[in-house]
Parts: structure tokens; C-alpha cells; sequence
């Protein structure tokens, strides 16, 4: 198994062991499959490699079958076909060597033709220097794949929630079969107990043939949004597309961009070889979209396109739902006098810093019909699990070591705060890490983020600077009464 930290493949290992499969994933970086349910079965096993490394055959030998779920989107300019051709002709020369009997690649469905995509191109290219090893290779070719996390399903969902009003290319009237992320992994499975779709190309879709516009609308439904409002220009190229869905969603221009040229073309199954030799009733557009939608609310995302590749490290804001604020500064204190200072914000205590701007956005809050700056707080320096400060309510609290705040002002999203105190090891001073989170909701609510956020510096910055001189402050007196004491 190739692409095991990807989306697709980081499924389709719990899907090949719960039909008895033995898996043998070849990566990159090991560690990425840490956190991975399936990583502790005694199945699995993992080898560091790379598909232009040496011994690349040694790490296949003793499979029979080898899923080659590689792409390379997110190589800069044109040069990612190149090397997604070389990177094939690698894999099935060492397939060939080890002696697997059938190679399973995932490609691009597409009708030939002189329109057809840079992006789908490369993937028919693919399946031609995928075979000229001599192995037996099944190609599924899908169009869209609709799952949480898929890049796909990323783009649509953000354009939707974030944009009441869109003007569109004129390929979102373009006619395509999208497909649930749980029948592609289906087909996946089942074609290797299926000898007759070996050398086959295969193509497979869900049941329904749609255009983007429709999709749009069913998303914008299921998500419980109003109707958007579509407007198509013809001038809009590919690459402003791709750039516009860089700075609405969480999916980078080098990757939208092959996406987007790719909806230029009718992607439609044109015969129904896959469900005969391999019978299956895929779901509907709706459904797929729906049960994401749910994955997504319940935070039971399995995959995300985000993690794949060579990263030296995934950013916080995969997936595109929240958007942080983290400051640390170092107190000569102890955690005690630490957190007492954290709880004393609020109120007729202030904010350490940039009160005016507190209570600017305080009367703001209240116009609006939120409960503004009017609630202070119960006691001037203690606080309780779910009591109120000011906008914002308790929501977690351990003695000495944290306090996390929700706001209840009017936002467009949901906005969180939070402070972790840790000691450190020298044992005269502790550390204070801040975090300001927010999930945006829409348009306004990814403006409203970048509006407040030169303010931070301000607010936040100042808050922890104020903090720290009261916990000094504190700590300086407790032990001057203490010398007292003892004297």
C-alpha cells in the first residue's frame, strides 16, 4: 500500500483488514500513522521508503497485490505529470521484480478528447507507465469523491458556507458523477477478489449525474444554509478559480488549481463494467454529502487531503475549521500565583490591557442584543466551572493548572479562550501559554477574524504582559509576609 497517510489510503487499510487482508504500508514518514486505530493490528506492517529508492522491490516482495495511490498535485508549475510518470514507471518496475500479480491504481474519470484537463491527462498517463512493468494493473477511475476531508468535498463546503452570492466559471453547469468516499474504498476492496477486472479500467460513480451548480444547492441545503446565489461569467480561468478558492477555503492554489481544470471536463461513467463484475449500489449525491456534513459536526473526520505529502508538519488549521492565537510567556511565580492572576480577569477587574477596546466591543455586543460588558462577574477573584465573565462563560477550570473561557457574545463563529500553566523544571517559574481559537461561520465570520486580528498584539499580547506582573507581584509579597512571619 502506497499513500497510506493520504486520504483515501489512510481508509482503505481498515477497509482491506476488515476483509481479512494482510497490509504492508510503504511511507515516507512513519510517524504519521501513529495516531492511526488501525496502526496496533498485528496485520499491519510499515516500512520507510521511497518510490525512487533503492530496494524498492525487497519492501514489495511477498505481496500479491500493490495499490498505488500516489499523485503529485502539489509539486509547483507543470512539473507534477512529469513526476507522476516517473514515479509510476518506478513502482511498476519494482513491482514487476518482486513478483506482484496485480497492481490497483485510483484515476481520473473523463472522456477522452482534445479539451480533456492537464490534471486528468496525468492520470491516464499514469495507468499507461503503471503497466509497462508487465504487471496486471485495474484502474478505478472516479470523478469527484465526497467524503469529510476530501479535498473535494472541502472546496464545495467553504465555497457554500462562506459565500451567499458567487460568481462562478461557466463549468459549474458541466455535467459530472460524484462519488461517496465509501464506494470508491467498496470498489477498492472488492475488485481483488475479482479476477476478471485485472488489465481493466474501470469506471465507477455514484447515482447520480449532476451538475456543480446542483451540488452546490444540495450542500447549501444540508448544511441548513439559505439558497446561494450563483452568477456565471465566462472570463474566469482556471487559474483566478483556483486562486479564488485558495482565499475562501482551506485547499492551496497548487492544489485547486488541477481540481478546477478538471471540472472543465463532462465526467460521466459511460458503461456499467465495474457494477457488473463487482455489484454495488452506490449512494446518491445527497446522501454522500450528507453523512460528511455529519462527520464533520460530530468531529469524526478519519482522513484529510491535508495530511498527505512530504510536510515537515500538518498546520493546526487542517481542515479549515479554526483558526488560533497561541502567545506563551515565561513568570517568576508559582502556578498558583499564576492562575489566581488569570482568574481575575473580567469584571471590575479589566482585561490587564486594551480595556477601552473591551468595552468598546461591549457596548458593540450589547446594540446587537448580546449581554455585552452589563454581566462583570460574581467575585472579584474567585471563579466557578460555568459561571459568567463579562461575554464570555467558564467552561473548564482546574485548580493551578487551567482556565478555558467560551464567548457568548454575537459572533459570526465561536470564539474560545484559553490559558495552560505549567511549571517548569528549575521550579521558579511557570509557564503561561494563551490560546484565542475561532470557528468561523460564513463569509463574515472569516472577515470578521482577519478584521480583529490586528488587535491582538494589543489585547492578548498585553493581557499576558499584565498577567505576568501581577503573578510577580503577588509572588514578591507572599514571600516578603513570609520573611516577616519567620522573622
Amino acid at each position: 500500500m502506497t499513500g497510506a497517510t493520504g486520504y483515501v489510503g489512510g481508509r482503505l487499510v481498515p477497509a482491506l483488514l476488515e476483509s481479512g487482508y494482510r497490509v504492508r504500508c510503504l511511507v515516507r514518514e512513519p510517524r504519521k500513522l501513529e495516531s492511526r486505530t488501525w496502526r496496533g493490528d498485528s496485520r499491519v506492517e510499515v516500512v520507510t521508503g521511497s518510490l525512487e529508492g533503492e530496494g524498492l522491490s525487497d519492501l514489495m516482495a511477498g505481496c500479491q497485490a500493490a495499490y498505488y495511490l500516489i499523485h503529485s498535485m502539489e509539486v509547483t508549475g507543470e512539473q507534477y505529470a512529469e513526476q507522476d510518470r516517473r514515479l509510476a514507471r518506478c513502482f511498476s518496475r519494482a513491482a514487476a521484480r518482486a513478483g506482484v500479480k496485480r497492481v490497483v491504481y485510483l484515476g481520473g474519470l473523463g472522456e477522452m478528447g482534445k479539451g480533456l484537463s492537464r490534471h486528468l491527462e496525468s492520470r491516464r498517463e499514469v495507468e499507461i507507465c503503471l503497466a509497462e512493468g508487465g504487471v496486471a494493473v485495474t484502474t478505478l477511475r472516479a470523478a469527484m469523491i465526497i467524503g469529510s476531508g476530501s479535498a473535494s468535498f472541502e472546496i464545495l463546503r467553504y465555497l457554500v458556507e462562506r459565500l451567499p452570492v458567487m460568481v462562478t466559471p461557466k463549468w459549474v453547469s458541466t455535467e459530472s458523477q460524484p462519488i461517496a468516499i465509501q464506494d470508491v474504498l467498496h470498489w477498492l476492496v472488492a475488485c481483488l477478489a475479482v479476477p476478471e477486472t485485472a488489465g481493466k479500467a474501470l469506471e465507477i460513480g455514484g447515482s447520480d449525474v449532476l451538475p456543480y451548480r446542483e451540488l452546490m444547492k444540495i450542500m447549501a441545503e444540508e448544511l441548513g444554509l439559505r439558497p446561494r446565489r450563483i452568477l456565471t461569467v465566462p472570463v474566469l480561468t482556471p487559474r483566478l478559480s483556483s486562486l479564488w478558492i485558495h482565499l475562501v477555503t482551506p485547499v492551496s492554489s497548487r492544489i485547486a488549481r488541477p481540481l478546477a481544470e478538471g471540472l472543465r471536463n463532462r465526467v460521466v461513467v459511460t458503461n456499467d463494467e465495474a457494477r457488473r463484475l463487482m455489484p454495488h449500489d452506490p449512494l446518491s449525491a445527497r446522501e454522500a454529502i450528507r453523512r460528511a456534513v455529519a462527520e464533520v459536526d460530530q468531529n469524526d473526520i478519519e482522513t484529510r487531503w491535508s495530511v498527505s505529502g512530504a510536510i515537515p508538519g500538518d498546520p493546526k488549521w487542517a481542515g479549515g475549521t479554526r483558526f488560533e492565537d497561541t502567545r506563551t510567556v515565561l513568570i517568576r511565580a508559582g502556578p498558583g500565583a499564576v492562575f489566581d492572576a488569570v482568574c481575575r480577569i473580567g469584571g471590575g477587574n479589566g482585561w490587564y490591557a486594551g480595556d477601552v477596546l473591551w468595552r468598546i466591543r461591549g457596548w458593540i455586543d450589547t446594540l446587537l442584543g448580546g449581554p455585552g460588558l452589563r454581566r462583570g462577574r460574581r467575585n472579584p477573584e474567585q471563579v466557578e466551572y460555568g459561571e459568567s465573565l463579562d461575554f464570555w462563560r467558564v467552561i473548564g477550570i482546574e485548580r493551578d493548572r487551567s482556565l478555558e473561557l467560551v464567548a457568548e457574545m454575537v459572533l459570526p463563529g465561536t470564539a474560545t479562550l484559553g490559558f495552560k500553566i505549567s511549571p517548569t523544571e528549575s521550579g521558579e517559574t511557570t509557564l503561561l501559554t494563551m490560546a484565542a481559537g475561532f470557528r468561523p461561520r460564513g463569509l463574515g465570520g472569516l472577515l470578521y477574524w482577519y478584521a480583529v486580528q490586528p488587535f491582538h498584539n494589543l489585547v492578548f499580547g498585553g493581557m499576558l504582559n499584565g498577567i505576568r506582573a501581577a503573578a510577580e507581584l503577588a509572588e514578591h509579597r507572599d514571600q516578603r509576609s513570609s520573611s516577616s512571619g519567620s522573622g
